[in-house]
C-alpha cells in the first residue's frame, strides 16, 4: 500500500476500550455524593459546549472543573494513580481487538481521560503509551489553602442542592431551554466563572487542558502527519460528546467515523453506529476498512431482525441484492 494510502486506526478509550468513566468514578469514590456532583457538572458541561457554545469552552472540561473538588476532599497524585489502576474494567475482547488492529495498521488511543488512568490501561493491555493522547494532570503541584477548601466545600453543598439541568432532546438551542433550567445555569455560572477564578486553586484548573473536542481533532491531524497519511485513511471510533469534533473532521475528510455504543451526541455525527456488548464488531469494521478501504463498507447494514423492522429490512436488503447480484438473479427465490 502506498504511503499516501496508509490506513490509521484511532480510538477513544472510555467506551470502545474500557467500561470506565474514570473521572466520574474518582468523584464518586472520594467526594461525598460525588456521583451526583459529577453528573450535574457533566450536564452543565454539555450545555456550555453544545448549547451555549461558550467562547473558549469545549466538551470535556468537566475534567477541569471537578479537580478542585477532588483536591478539597483529599485526592493526591498517588491516590489518583492507585485508584485508576485498580479499577480498570475492560470491554470484553478490547485488548485482543486493539492488538490485532495494531498489527495491521498504526493504531492510537486519543482520550479525554486523565493520564494516570491511560497509563494504567496501557500497562494492563500492553499498548504502547507513546501511541496515546490524554489529559495531563497533577494535583501535588498545587497547594490548597484552608480558605479555598472552605469555599469549595460550601460550593459542593450548594451545587448538590440544585436540580439537574434538562437539555432538550430534539432541538439544541438555548431558546428551547426551560426557564427553571436557565435559572440553575445562572447559579452554576456564578460559581464557576465569577467566584471560582478568585481562588488560588484556580491555577490548578488553568493548568489542565483536557483532550476533548478540538484537541481530539488536532491529535488526529498530528497522527496523520506523523504517519505520512491523510484523513481519508483514518477510521476513528468514539462514543460521546467529546468525540464530536473528531467525527466531523474524519467524516468531512473522507475517512470513517464510527460510533460504538454512542450517546445522542456521537450518533448524530457518526457515519456508522455500532452497538455491542464486546469489541469484536470494532475489529470487523476496522479490519475491512484497513485492508480494503471505504468501498468495502458500501451499503453495509447489520441489524437484528424483529417484527417491528422486518419490512424495512426486507426492502433495503432487496434493493442491495439487486445491485450486487443483478436484477435477474435477485428475482430468484
Amino acid at each position: 500500500m502506498p504511503e499516501s494510502q496508509k490506513r490509521v486506526f484511532v480510538t477513544d478509550c472510555e467506551g470502545p476500550v474500557t467500561k470506565n468513566d474514570n473521572a466520574a468514578e474518582l468523584a464518586e469514590a472520594f467526594i461525598p455524593e460525588g456521583e451526583s456532583l459529577f453528573r450535574k457538572i457533566s450536564i452543565y458541561d454539555d450545555y456550555l459546549a453544545e448549547i451555549a457554545r461558550k467562547p473558549g469552552y469545549k466538551a470535556g472540561n468537566t475534567l477541569k472543573l471537578i479537580l478542585p473538588f477532588l483536591k478539597a476532599f483529599g485526592v493526591d497524585d498517588r491516590s489518583m494513580r492507585k485508584f485508576s489502576r485498580r479499577n480498570i474494567q475492560m470491554i470484553p475482547f478490547a485488548d485482543k481487538v486493539l492488538g490485532k488492529i495494531h498489527s495491521l495498521a498504526p493504531s492510537y488511543i486519543v482520550s479525554t481521560s486523565y493520564s494516570p488512568y491511560i497509563q494504567g490501561v496501557c500497562d494492563v493491555i500492553g499498548f504502547p503509551l507513546d501511541c496515546t493522547f490524554s489529559t495531563q494532570v497533577t494535583l501535588d503541584n498545587f497547594d490548597l489553602s484552608d480558605m479555598d477548601k472552605k469555599v469549595i466545600r460550601d460550593a459542593h453543598k450548594r451545587i448538590l442542592e440544585l436540580p439537574d439541568i434538562k437539555i432538550p432532546e430534539v432541538s439544541h438551542n438555548e431558546s428551547d431551554m426551560d426557564e427553571k433550567d436557565l435559572e440553575i445555569i445562572g447559579h452554576l455560572n456564578k460559581f464557576f466563572w465569577y467566584e471560582f477564578p478568585n481562588l488560588e486553586i484556580y491555577n490548578l484548573v488553568e493548568s489542565v487542558n483536557p483532550i476533548g473536542g478540538l484537541e481530539k481533532a488536532q491529535a488526529i491531524n498530528e497522527i496523520v502527519e506523523v504517519e505520512g497519511s491523510s484523513i481519508e485513511n483514518v477510521v476513528y471510533v468514539g462514543d460521546s460528546i467529546t468525540d464530536v469534533e473528531a467525527f466531523r473532521l474524519v467524516r468531512n475528510g473522507g475517512g470513517l467515523a464510527v460510533s460504538f455504543n454512542g450517546n445522542n451526541w456521537a450518533v448524530r455525527e457518526a457515519m456508522i453506529a455500532l452497538t455491542g456488548s464486546n469489541a469484536l464488531v470494532i475489529e470487523w469494521i476496522a479490519t475491512a476498512f484497513i485492508l480494503f478501504g471505504p468501498d468495502s463498507l458500501t451499503d453495509l447494514m447489520i441489524q437484528r431482525v424483529t417484527d417491528g423492522n422486518l419490512d424495512d429490512i426486507i426492502t433495503r436488503s432487496s434493493q442491495i441484492r439487486k445491485t450486487v447480484r443483478t436484477e435477474k438473479i435477485a428475482a430468484l427465490g
